[in-house]
């Protein structure tokens, strides 16, 4: 795979964390890393991104950030109210395929879920996965809802013939409770496509250096990982 959308189901749900740790498992296996995030939405022009964030905690990687709205909302939204042309998926696809000419792994992270409009005629992340041909790594919550947003989520990629390839919790709570344990066994049902990993709540907070030694333990094979789904989900079968 050399290019991977990474979506989520939702905002605020660990998905800049998902894609830094996606990006540390291929840097740490010897493999060149480019992340691209389209639209960079309520944050000011000197203010780190989410781009600067993956780098931070993953190492050294490229990074390419195509538009910066200031108001934290859907990029078209935020495009709009700043006067400011929006990103469409043509772009999007255009500069993905320039950094997978010289990378071995482009992640191009999209804005909160799969159908956020980018511009005007509402066009999607979802867009630009299918002019890239690319298959799409979904990042979930553990808990109540999550099976439901899981669930739109595949119909979406399915209804526009997307692969996902997987779907990654992106904050696995220190404590789950009984939602989260049960949602363990259900979630690769409803989304037709592996768990392939659980990120551990506050994983962002960790030093670079502890983030990075413990990715690869947190992404399944899908991802270049060790984490075992069927380990992990069998240790946290409710009684």
């Amino acid at each position: 795979m050399a290019v991977v959308v990474v979506s989520g189901t939702g905002t605020e749900i660990g998905k800049t964390v998902v894609t830094a740790a996606v990006a540390a498992t291929a840097l740490a296996a010897g493999r060149s890393v480019a992340v691209l995030k389209p639209a960079q939405t309520g944050v000011g022009p000197d203010e780190p991104g989410d781009a600067a964030e993956v780098t931070r905690l993953a190492g050294r990687l490229t990074t390419a950030e195509l538009a910066r709205f200031p108001e934290p909302l859907a990029p078209s939204t935020a495009a709009r109210r700043a006067g400011m042309a929006p990103v469409r998926p043509d772009r999007i696809a255009e500069a993905a395929e320039k950094l997978a000419a010289e990378h071995d792994l482009v992640l191009v992270e999209g804005a909160g879920g799969l159908l956020v409009r980018f511009d005007e005629q509402g066009a999607t992340l979802a867009d630009a996965a299918r002019l890239l041909s690319a298959p799409v790594l979904v990042v979930t919550t553990a808990g109540l809802g999550t099976l439901n947003a899981t669930t739109l989520t595949s119909e979406a990629l399915r209804a526009r013939r997307l692969t996902c390839a997987g779907v990654v919790i992106g904050s696995w709570p220190d404590d789950p409770d009984l939602a989260d344990r049960c949602n363990l066994a259900e979630l690769p049902e409803v989304a037709d496509a592996p768990l392939a990993g659980a990120v551990p709540q506050r994983a962002g907070a960790l030093s670079p250096a502890d983030f990075r030694a413990g990715a690869p333990g947190w992404l399944g094979p899908e991802l270049g990982g060790t984490w075992c789904a069927r380990s992990f989900t069998a240790g946290m079968a409710p009684e």
